[in-house]
């Protein structure tokens, strides 16, 4: 008779049980979101990936369940309606999506994870798990080097670019809403500093579930000295 491997519980650094963390990485576009996000998940690959939903159809390539949960619009819409997804939105007539349930059985197993999503799936995580989220907006060090950055990426006409600009300051409007904020001046600094965010998260004292038990055990120590 065979049973169910369980999935392994993160711990501290000081060995207690605690429950998983969701770093959410917001920044206008051009400011190095998903390059820093990208470049956590390859330095600690224990943090978990979260599949998303989405009605577009499949690139060459890509597998259902593996880079994309494909859906039609109707399917997307339902799963929206009966809270399946912990944020959703419809962008230029295709939805894209956060499926609930994974990303619960994650936090309870104690395990990470690292979303580069906009201001509106911040919100929107933020109020679905209000204990779990640890915000963190990632600035440019200029308007002028966002606009050089964004003109680096694409041969966009210029119209294209103010729209771009233009999302741009609507998105930083929104940075007080988030527990941290770094300006990416350097990259690697970057990086480093949102890895330093991501280790605050999980050391938070409501978050490491085995503490009080562990600073229970420290009461046996004058029973042990007078034994």
């Amino acid at each position: 008779m065979t049973s169910e491997r369980q999935p392994a519980r993160a711990k501290s650094s000081g060995g207690m049980v605690r429950r998983g963390v969701c770093l959410v990485i917001s920044a206008p576009s051009g400011a190095g979101k998903s390059t820093i996000a990208n470049a956590l998940r390859a330095a600690e690959p224990q943090l978990r990936h979260s599949v998303s939903v989405t009605t577009r159809s499949p690139r060459p390539g890509e597998v259902d369940g593996v880079h994309y949960h494909f859906r039609t619009m109707e399917q997307f819409r339902e799963m929206a309606e009966r809270g399946e997804l912990l944020e959703w939105a419809v962008v230029f007539g295709r939805g894209y999506g956060t499926p609930r349930k994974p990303v619960e059985e994650a936090l309870a197993a104690g395990c990470d994870m690292v979303f580069d999503i906009d201001w509106q799936g911040h919100r929107q995580i933020r109020s679905a798990l209000p204990d779990d989220v640890a915000g963190l907006f990632v600035l440019p060090p200029s308007l002028e080097e966002l606009e050089r950055r964004l003109r680096g990426r694409a041969s966009d006409a210029e119209a294209e670019i103010g729209h771009r600009m233009a999302a741009a300051l609507d998105e930083i409007s929104h940075w007080q809403e988030f527990d941290q904020v770094i300006v990416n001046v350097e990259l690697d600094r970057a990086i480093a500093e949102a890895r330093a965010v991501l280790t605050a998260a999980r050391l938070r004292t409501s978050r490491q579930t085995g503490l009080s038990d562990f600073v229970a055990g420290f009461g046996s120590y004058n029973e042990r000295k007078t034994d």
